[in-house]
């Protein structure tokens, strides 16, 4: 992606994120994105004549074990939606297919029936679904761990390690290099001090890192998430979960955040039952639409970034 192609869809992002109240795209995905694209990515750019903005973009970007894709498509557009939505989504599958094939999965906000059928037509169906859940700060429950500030540079390879570990099986956030973290420190919401670490017995036990999102309106508050946790296999069964989702929410109400979310696939009912103890409840959902795409015949005949045609308005 050059930087034109990049400004150009961080404006339709922006007009997405106005009319939604919250940002398209996902963090995997954005980074990707205004990184220039990394292997495994495709973006496409889809417009109109007569129109000087882009009304459309989706993304495909190679995560651990499959392809997360993803669709926005500008607000004064979405009553088309049921003609640009096949437009784009074959487009991708196309790309994967030339690329060897494999698993793909479209994650949407609040799914609607014109979803379920987009998704139906190109052959998905759905998969998962992942809870935002949402609780007021402070909590009033007293934390019974110490925890400290995350040190750039001496930490990385210790949480990198932590993570990968306890997050083996895990699409998206399983199998993270230091090139992935490093991206992520860089990141304007970064703050050491919000990733809090659990040492114990001369090593890292478990973390939580948290991020602040600024408000989207002027009249609007911060909201605090609880956006990674997790405990080394080695320390399970010691009840660290729980303190550590509570020292992250105590380090936002010293803030002065007065709401904290989190991210929770709805079939992980250990870590749901946690949550609804700790005061949270479920605020909206995303739901993954899933499809195996099969390698082209000709898949070593892969597409290179800079041969792109088009194909009804659709820039690949």
């Amino acid at each position: 992606m050059g930087s034109d192609d990049i400004a150009n869809v961080t404006e339709l992002l922006d007009a997405a994120a106005r009319a939604d109240g919250r940002r398209p795209l996902s963090d995997h995905l954005y980074l990707d994105l205004v990184n220039g694209g990394l292997d495994g990515f495709a973006g496409f750019l889809a417009s109109e004549p007569g129109h000087h903005h882009p009304v459309a973009y989706a993304q495909i970007s190679r995560g651990n074990d499959a392809y997360a894709f993803e669709l926005v498509i500008h607000p004064h557009h979405r009553y088309e939606m049921a003609t640009i939505g096949p437009e784009l989504i074959d487009a991708a599958i196309d790309v994967v297919a030339s690329d060897g094939g494999g698993r793909v999965n479209w994650w949407v906000f609040e799914p609607t029936s014109a979803h379920e059928t987009l998704a139906a037509d190109a052959g998905m169906v759905p998969d998962r679904l992942l809870h935002q859940m949402r609780r007021s700060l402070p909590t009033g429950v007293e934390v019974h761990i110490t925890t400290r500030a995350f040190v750039p540079g001496a930490d990385d390879e210790a949480w990198l390690r932590v993570n990968n570990r306890a997050f083996a099986e895990h699409g998206e956030q399983g199998g993270w290099t230091i090139d992935t973290f490093c991206q992520r420190q860089q990141e304007n919401w970064f703050d050491p001090a919000g990733f809090r670490i659990l040492d114990l017995e001369g090593r890292m036990a478990g973390f939580c890192w948290t991020k602040v999102h600024e408000p989207a309106a002027p009249t609007d508050d911060p909201l605090g998430e609880i956006y990674v946790i997790a405990v080394d296999p080695d320390f399970h069964g010691r009840g660290l979960g729980r303190e550590l989702t509570l020292a992250g929410l105590d380090h936002l109400a010293g803030r002065d955040i007065r709401t904290a979310m989190l991210y929770v696939d709805a079939d992980n009912a250990p870590a749901m039952h946690l949550y609804e103890q700790l005061g949270f409840h479920v605020h909206s959902t995303n739901a993954a639409f899933l499809t195996d795409v099969a390698p082209a015949p000709d898949h070593d005949a892969t597409p290179r970034a800079d041969q792109l045609t088009e194909r009804n308005g659709v820039v690949r």
